[in-house]
């Protein structure tokens, strides 16, 4: 019997199998741009738990799993008995019996953890407070389309230590790459995290110093979603460390802009710069379609 794969960090697959999804996904792209029909998952569902609400993440699921041929079920918390007290583990047996794969946007990260280890399909992490690993798909596709491959570039992140900057730290280690953290004091990554992947991270408290001759520089909102009500002392604490004109360009003169959106204009990134020559904030969008399908085939597949 074959172990069920499931995707809930980057560390998931190993660095072979995220280079193969990343082709997938690129190959996958072109051709969906050349018109070409390709429905592996043809009549298989896919069950989206939306315990946080979404744009581009039920988007990109959702016409990802129509595209490769299958349904795309949505879930809220009001629609299932997950929201009413039911064991994470029932609901888990009795929805992964009834789908092909099951893609959860939730809170606590314990939670996709809990329920993968009691689904009989595949899961996959679709955001939750400790991990984003789906947007570093798209993130990682986006720069090897621009710029090739990104292993021995250095990458600088702006902001909270949440679950992108986490994300971002995993994705260091599988592709290769050294990541400069610019944090407020108070607002750093998991420590234990930093600790395990000290050889491909460094910290810094002043935004320039983390910037400087870099290859790509990406930023997060202040505040996530559950955080509305430290808006006010966010600000306060991330005055100093706003992506625009002037700290791009202290990076190098080809380096891109990323956000995994949706964007504060103006709080951590100036319009000028989101919407300017080196960002690839929309390319990056669209990337999770496309990288997601490639996901999505290779778990219900089995060609990880």
């Amino acid at each position: 019997m074959t172990t069920t794969r499931h995707f809930l960090t980057l560390m998931d697959f190993s660095k072979d199998e995220l280079q193969q999804l990343l082709t997938s996904a690129i190959e996958m792209k072109k051709d969906f741009k050349a018109g070409k029909i390709y429905e592996p998952l043809k009549n298989m569902t896919l069950a989206m738990i939306f315990e946080k609400s979404s744009t581009r993440t039920r988007v990109s699921f959702e016409a990802g799993m129509n595209q490769l041929g299958g349904h795309a079920m949505f879930l809220s918390s009001r629609d299932t008995q997950l929201g009413r007290g039911e064991p994470i583990e029932d609901s888990a047996r009795v929805i992964s019996s009834m789908v092909d794969i099951v893609m959860i946007r939730t809170f606590g990260h314990t939670i996709v953890e809990n329920f993968a280890a009691h689904s009989n399909v595949p899961v996959i992490n679709a955001l939750t407070d400790d991990f984003h690993p789906c947007q570093l798909l798209a993130d990682m596709m986006t720069y090897v389309e621009h710029r090739g491959s990104i292993q021995g570039k250095v990458v600088t992140y702006v902001g909270d230590g949440n679950n992108m900057c986490h994300s971002w730290m995993n994705a260091a280690k599988q592709f290769g790459f050294h990541l400069n953290m610019a944090c407020p004091k108070g607002y750093e990554p998991d420590t234990k995290l930093s600790a395990e992947l000290s050889e491909y991270v460094s910290l810094f408290h002043d935004i320039n110093d983390a910037v400087k001759d870099v290859d790509l520089i990406t930023t997060d909102v202040w505040a996530s979603m559950g955080q509305e009500d430290e808006q006010k002392i966010r600000e306060k604490a991330f005055k100093g460390f706003k992506v625009d004109d002037a700290v791009m360009a202290l990076a190098k003169k080809d380096a891109l802009f990323m956000h995994c959106l949706p964007a504060h204009r103006e709080e951590e990134v100036s319009t000028s710069v989101i919407d300017g020559k080196q960002s690839v904030v929309w390319d990056e969008a669209e990337n999770r379609l496309h990288a997601q399908k490639a996901l999505l085939v290779a778990l219900v597949k089995g060609l990880v």
